[in-house]
């Protein structure tokens, strides 16, 4: 299992570019998390990589992830990556969170999607961006409707992390690298 075989199985599975990027967003999170944790950081930027990377062929749960979880068995990776793949999806049975692991992606998987949201419908971008302003922007039904209010609360609950914490954690592990995510920075 390394990040190159992984990004290139992604492609192979993904054309979409936004869905592409949300995956690597998800992958600098995962790795800020691992490190600030003294976890594997190639091992959970890999599945923040590849959690989503069946999507595409497989919309609906609980095909997604299944189906990209046998693909990974299938390939030899890991049983903990795997599982962690499987259980951010709450509608497939017998897989809770149980792992940090396990709890990072999902606290991270829609939190990801939200943050890259009100990036780009900021003028500034993800510069200068706060919790406060992507608290605000929650608070908003009709913005990025399809974004799960509830997961990103219990991202954080399951994380034993205050919410508004955890999202300038992750805004401060995206910005670094916004370019190369397709974030806009701003003037």
């Amino acid at each position: 299992m390394d990040r190159t075989s992984a990004y290139e199985l992604m492609c192979q599975h993904t054309q979409n570019e936004s869905l592409r990027r949300h995956m690597l967003t998800v992958e600098v999170a995962m790795q800020a998390y691992a490190k600030q944790t003294d976890n594997d950081q190639e091992k959970w930027g890999i599945v923040g990589l590849l959690h989503d990377f069946d999507y595409e062929l497989w919309p609906e749960p609980p095909d997604h992830p299944l189906q990209g979880a046998r693909i990974l068995t299938e390939l030899g990776y890991p049983d903990d990556v795997v599982y962690a793949i499987k259980s951010h999806v709450d509608v497939v049975p017998g897989h809770p969170r149980v792992s940090l692991l396990d709890k990072t992606l999902f606290a991270c998987d829609e939190l990801c999607g939200f943050i890259t949201a009100v990036a780009l419908v900021r003028p500034q971008g993800i510069q200068g961006m706060n919790a406060k302003s992507v608290r605000k922007k929650l608070k908003q039904k009709s913005f990025a409707e399809k974004v799960s209010r509830d997961d990103i609360v219990q991202g954080a609950s399951d994380l034993g992390i205050d919410l508004n914490e955890h999202i300038q954690f992750v805004i401060d592990s995206l910005i670094d690298k916004a370019e190369q995510l397709g974030l806009p920075k701003g003037n």
